[in-house]
């Protein structure tokens, strides 16, 4: 990951991503770089080529809010991207992944959370407290471990999801929409993990997008396919945690395969 040119990194990579035709930028002859030329986007944005130039090679790191949200119409950038970009411009010292220890209170009420799953994680998609039926449902939810590395490194993990590839690139997305590529914990995650080339392949997407309430399916080894419902709940007072909770539907299999797992 290049850490140090991050906001470049993510306007070069979204340059690539639109098509001349979605933006409305004219097209002459043979194109030798797929997505908007340097010229186009700064056409598109209402900034000089030069300057754009600077923004790309990490030379200037500032840009004005209003450039910022040109960039944004653009490059056709969502809410959470358009989050993203403003993140990486600020220059403001980097937030960490907030408390690493959970209070009582938080534990007390994951635990006693008897029939539902929960763990509680940080900005850094490290687990910092889960209760015994998180467990049982994958050892991904153990405290201590973290979430993306198990997603994409950790072969049991890809017979848990059905929809393991989907999930791992949801993974890494959520994972470059929460977390500050500034923090140094955060930055030796992210290095270690492109030693895998699937990671590799992902993170080079730049896609954004944040840990969302979904549907997911899993195959446990024991009690076979449940499907649960994801709900994610910040914690108040303690900046970057949240609590994950898994719900099944009363009376539905997959609440009687968790009761099995209990």
């Amino acid at each position: 990951m290049k850490g140090e040119n991050a906001l470049g990194d993510f306007l070069k990579a979204r340059r690539g991503r639109v098509r001349p035709d979605e933006s409305g930028a004219p097209s002459f002859g043979r194109r030798r770089v797929p997505g908007l030329r340097r010229d186009e986007l700064a056409r598109l944005a209402g900034v000089s080529q030069h300057y754009l130039t600077r923004l790309e090679q990490g030379k200037d790191r500032n840009p004005s809010p209003q450039v910022l949200n040109a960039l944004a119409n653009a490059l056709r950038l969502d809410r959470d991207e358009r989050a993203h970009l403003t993140a990486l411009a600020t220059t403001a010292p980097p937030p960490g992944v907030g408390h690493t220890a959970v209070s009582d209170a938080v534990r007390q009420l994951v635990d006693s959370w008897s029939q539902t799953p929960a763990y509680v994680r940080d900005r850094r998609f490290d687990v910092l407290a889960a209760n015994k039926l998180a467990m049982a449902l994958s050892p991904l939810y153990t405290p201590g471990r973290n979430l993306v590395r198990g997603m994409f490194l950790d072969p049991a993990v890809r017979t848990l999801f059905p929809d393991w590839t989907e999930i791992a690139a949801q993974s890494a997305a959520a994972l470059r929409a929460e977390a500050d590529p500034r923090d140094p914990a955060t930055a030796a995650l992210i290095s270690s993990l492109l030693a895998d080339s699937l990671f590799r392949e992902v993170w080079a997407g730049y896609d954004v997008r944040p840990t969302r309430d979904e549907v997911k399916r899993f195959n446990h080894e024991v009690v076979g396919p449940l499907t649960l419902r994801r709900e994610t709940l910040a914690v108040a007072g303690a900046e970057g945690q949240v609590i994950i909770a898994y719900q099944a539907a009363p009376g539905t299999p997959a609440a009687q395969a968790l009761a099995r797992l209990l």
